[in-house]
């Protein structure tokens, strides 16, 4: 894969019997993971059929002349999407927004600034007019680095009942623990699952944002192009007709992301190493981490067999959280700067950065980062011994 350029390239459940299931995961009619890249279990011919196309689609490099840009950060999605397998993420790409946050509440998106996404580069009919790339919002009070999210799994979270999701929410932290996890909304007030900030309702809805924000390209539900802020658009820099992308081809996306499988854990190499994971998830529990990494849920009744009534171990409960300034960055529609939604840590093991802008590969680092919520749970961390950490850290290798 190539950067740049044209071409190509609890509220938590008792964890007492989940590490047995964990070494299930794979089997059995209840099986929703697997390698990387690959489809969930079950799927229909047809449902098969169109993970396969949508998955072309994914990895198609798009031209000016088909209408990338005139700004855009990459020429195909799986440029951000990429390892350990497409679908995936990877180690060097950052997705730049800004935000002017006023007070709990009140956050400006700056959307008519462009801080929905700072976009880095230009198509050259846009270089020609000395344009290269989208000027930083100039009233953000707030900038933030995120790296791509991982793309498996979340079909499976997208069929997690939101009874499930709300059932695990103390906004105002009644049972005194500490946490206060909150059900993070869109715009418009629904649900949001997805996105760092809890900023998505649906898969349809990010990946219609990926198409706009990411690469330029017009849908039918957005079928006018994004302005240049601040600038005013040269004429004729955009030659393609709006909108660029199909229904069809929004669908076939949203499909193939929908259908992308939950990683597996890995298993252990032996009797030794299984009672070393063992211990490490036992410390995990008594830290309290499960707290806010929940470390199940199950979907409910969907209208494809692969995705009904399925576990998923996906180690979020899927609610916003104050982590701290340590890890503050910009403000969302209802979340603060210091707030995120618990990043799932399952497929932990194929990430080579961490935390939400990737700022370390170092696993024990990005623990004792966390604050604010998890402040009790980091300082508990902290006081184990340097061998009784690196069992919680073979633990959630192991992820």
């Amino acid at each position: 894969m190539v950067k740049r350029g044209f071409h190509r390239r609890s509220r938590a459940p008792i964890l007492a019997t989940l590490f047995g299931g964990l070494l299930a995961c794979g089997s059995g009619q209840d099986a929703v993971s697997g390698e990387p890249g690959t489809p969930v279990h079950g799927l229909q011919p047809a449902e098969l059929n169109r993970f396969h196309a949508g998955r072309e689609l994914f990895e198609k490099v798009y031209s000016p002349e088909e209408g990338l840009g005139p700004l855009f950060n990459e020429n195909q999605c799986s440029a951000c999407h990429t390892l350990p397998a497409t679908g995936g993420t990877t180690g060097f790409e950052r997705v730049v927004k800004a935000t002017r946050f006023l007070r709990p509440g009140a956050c400006d998106l700056l959307v008519h600034e462009g801080g929905e996404n700072v976009r880095t580069q230009a198509t050259p009919q846009l270089r020609s007019h000395s344009i290269d790339r989208q000027p930083m919002p100039a009233s953000a009070s707030e900038i933030g680095r995120f790296t791509p999210p991982f793309l498996f799994g979340l079909g499976l979270i997208e069929a997690i009942p939101e009874e499930a999701i709300l059932g695990r929410a103390d906004s105002g932290d009644a049972d005194g623990d500490g946490i206060s996890g909150r059900v993070g909304r869109t715009v418009g007030g629904r649900l949001a699952r997805f996105g760092r900030k809890a900023e998505f309702a649906a898969i349809r809805e990010f990946v219609e944002s990926a198409l706009r924000l990411e690469m330029g390209l017009t849908t039918p539900t957005r079928p006018n192009e994004e302005p240049i802020p601040g600038i005013a658009a040269p004429l004729h820099v955009d030659p393609a007709r709006d909108p660029e992308v199909g229904q069809e081809t929004v669908d076939l996306l949203t499909t193939f992301v929908r259908f992308l499988n939950a990683p597996a854990p890995a298993r252990p190499r032996s009797p030794a190493h299984r009672d070393t994971m063992e211990a490490g998830r036992r410390l995990f529990d008594g830290l309290r981490c499960a707290a806010c990494h929940t470390p199940s849920m199950r979907t409910g009744r969907s209208d494809v067999g692969a995705l009904s009534r399925k576990t998923v171990t996906l180690y979020s409960d899927l609610l916003l959280h104050d982590l701290g300034p340590a890890l503050a960055n910009v403000c969302a529609s209802t979340a603060t700067p210091t707030e995120l939604r618990t990043a799932m840590l399952m497929g932990l093991r194929h990430r080579d950065r961490l935390l939400h802008d990737g700022r370390t590969a170092d696993l024990r680092e990005a623990i004792l980062t966390h604050g604010g919520e998890a402040l009790r749970a980091r300082d508990a961390f902290a006081r184990l011994s340097w061998a009784r950490q690196e069992y919680v850290l073979i633990f959630l290798r192991s992820l």
